[in-house]
Formats: C-alpha cells, sequence, structure tokens
C-alpha cells in the first residue's frame, strides 16, 4: 500500500496516520509533528477512488458503508500493518491509530477486531452508524480521544453520542471534546496530546 514510514526516537510508540475523504498519505504528518515529533510515524494512503478521491473503504452514499468492501480492506491494511510491524521493526502494542473523517471511521473497525492490539486512538470527526450488536470486543485497556463537531454538516450530534457510546459499552476509557465543524482544530490536538 502506498505509504511513508517515518522513524522516530527508539523505543517510542508510532503513529497509524489514516486521512479523510480525498486526502493522500501526507495529510495528517503536520497533525503527527503537532502531536508528538519524537514518535515514529505509519501513514498510508487509501486505495478506494471515489470521484477522483481517496478513501479507505466504498460507501454506496453519504454515511452508508459498503459493508463488503469495508471486511475486505479492514482486512487488507489490517495484514498491512502486521507486515509493516515486522518491516520497519516496531510492536503492534505501540501504535496508535491517528484518524479524520473516513480514516478515524476505518481507525474504529481495526480497533474493533478481535486480534487488534491497540492501546490508544484519537479520532477526529469519526462516523461508525453500524450494527455492532454482534461485536464483543473488550476494550477495558483502551484509550480514545474523540473530537466531534456540534455544528457537523456530515455526521449528527446523534450519530456522534453513537461513537462515544460504542467504546464505553465496550469499557474503554473514552475523552471527549466538541468543536464547531468536520475539522481538526489547534485546541482538538492540544486536548489529544494530554493523553500520550
Amino acid at each position: 500500500m502506498k505509504h511513508i514510514f517515518k522513524q522516530g526516537e527508539q523505543g517510542k510508540p508510532v503513529f497509524l496516520l489514516l486521512h479523510g475523504t480525498g486526502g493522500n498519505e501526507r495529510d495528517l504528518l503536520p497533525l503527527a509533528e503537532m502531536l508528538d515529533p519524537s514518535y515514529s510515524v505509519l501513514s498510508v494512503k487509501g486505495e478506494v477512488d471515489e470521484n477522483g478521491m481517496a478513501r479507505y473503504f466504498r460507501r454506496l452514499r453519504e454515511g452508508e458503508y459498503d459493508l463488503e468492501d469495508l471486511k475486505f480492506r479492514s482486512q487488507e491494511l489490517y495484514d498491512f500493518i502486521e507486515k509493516s510491524a515486522k518491516e520497519y521493526e516496531f510492536n503492534l502494542e505501540n501504535l496508535i491509530l491517528v484518524g479524520f473523517s473516513n480514516g478515524a471511521n476505518m481507525a474504529i473497525n481495526l480497533a474493533l477486531r478481535d486480534e487488534a492490539p491497540f492501546k490508544k486512538a484519537l479520532l477526529f470527526a469519526p462516523l461508525y452508524p453500524l450494527d455492532l450488536k454482534d461485536n464483543h470486543k473488550d476494550l477495558t485497556n483502551f484509550e480514545v480521544f474523540l473530537s466531534m463537531g456540534e455544528q457537523d454538516p456530515i455526521v449528527t450530534l446523534e450519530q456522534s453520542k453513537r461513537v462515544i457510546e460504542i467504546f464505553k459499552e465496550r469499557g474503554a476509557k473514552v475523552h471527549e471534546t466538541w468543536v464547531n465543524s468536520h475539522e481538526i482544530t489547534q485546541e482538538a490536538v492540544i486536548k489529544a496530546r494530554n493523553i500520550l
């Protein structure tokens, strides 16, 4: 998969950067610098093309995911992360999921995988409108920062609250902050930094 790996200080965690719709593997590099420039970075470009815009999985329409494609793409990305951990010599448990919009949605999917050992996620403008009654992942050792928009034109308040519930229902430690819209703000980044 098209990606950038930037080696940080030995023994420090690794940010997995997942961009929003229409972004690329360079989009969130400044965010990683603001969060902690000493961490390593694995930034991956989504391989789905939606009208010329890169995404991590297909959707049927706004807010409605192509579940078969999500399953396939999630497996593909997880396999790539495992391969990258061997190639770049980092521990999967030291990987911190960092996503914006479509990237945040894919990060939620990765965090909910039974085999995923991830312990932390920083998610900006997430949306996950899926029925998860068959998912019983124990997230008691998981910490997540959620930045959500009160006036987000894409994600409703109800949908944002559902994302909070997904993590709380599974025992995760949740830190939430509210911004204005579908965005990454400096204030949210400063708050996200506190859980690192």
